[in-house]
């Protein structure tokens, strides 16, 4: 039995509110059960120094945690004293978003994405890539609205799962007591059924290639589900 109830292929729910704060492009706020995670996108008609003149867009990331996101406060980070975990965050956050992405029709210019965890209970990463694509298309939507985007330049929905063997059973979207005392913990980034990142660690126990192939089927039901409410809130 998991401490939350659910069956071992259950989500937890799923809530995306767009349009959640008045200046920025895009922004939505994500709730998977009791991760509430603020996604923004702004859009910036400069590119990093390297891609000056290529033609090329960029879509960049950055992650934090509110002081009491958890369940003790936490320092507030400062741009310039990151921990290694939040800068590993935001940079799969900034790959995992621009693996959906044709940066030819984007055209030259930026749209960062802010993701700001104001509550966690486990899978804030995966939160925060599948929120961020919502926010990151309403902001394409704006530039083609405003014609400066001919063409989508988003190929596919990006999304993100959490999946892990919990006692001893793959379970499907971990929460944090879950998180916290699994075997093995992974997160699965995909976009068009395709995948763009799988981050594995036996955390307690080893597994095997059998399981492996299960926790993926469970990460492909759950990215299913979750494209199915980013398009419902896109729409």
């Amino acid at each position: 039995m998991r401490p939350s109830g659910r069956q071992t292929n259950e989500m937890r729910d799923i809530v995306i509110e767009t349009g959640v704060t008045m200046h920025a492009e895009g922004s939505c706020m994500i709730k998977c059960g009791n991760t509430h995670v603020l996604c923004t996108a702004s859009i910036d008609s400069r590119v990093p120094s390297f891609l000056k003149g290529s033609g090329l867009g960029w879509v960049t990331a950055e992650y934090g945690m509110l002081p009491r996101a958890t369940n003790t406060r936490m320092r507030r980070e400062a741009k310039t004293s990151q921990s290694g975990r939040t800068q590993e965050i935001q940079r799969l956050i900034g790959r995992s978003l621009r693996a959906g992405v044709d940066r030819v029709a984007l055209g030259e210019r930026q749209i960062v994405v802010d993701c700001d965890v104001i509550q966690a209970d486990g899978g804030t990463r995966c939160a925060s890539i599948t929120g961020g694509w919502v926010a990151l298309k309403l902001a394409v939507n704006q530039l083609m609205k405003a014609g400066l985007v001919t063409s989508d330049p988003l190929i596919d929905p990006v999304a993100a799962i959490s999946c892990g063997i919990y006692a001893g059973q793959e379970v499907l979207d971990l929460d944090y007591p879950e998180d916290s005392e699994a075997g093995v913990d992974g997160n699965f980034v995909m976009t068009g059924g395709k995948l763009i990142e799988i981050q594995m660690s036996a955390e307690g126990s080893t597994y095997t290639r059998d399981q492996m192939n299960g926790l993926l089927d469970l990460a492909e039901k759950g990215v299913g589900e979750l494209v199915e409410k980013q398009l419902a809130a896109v729409a």
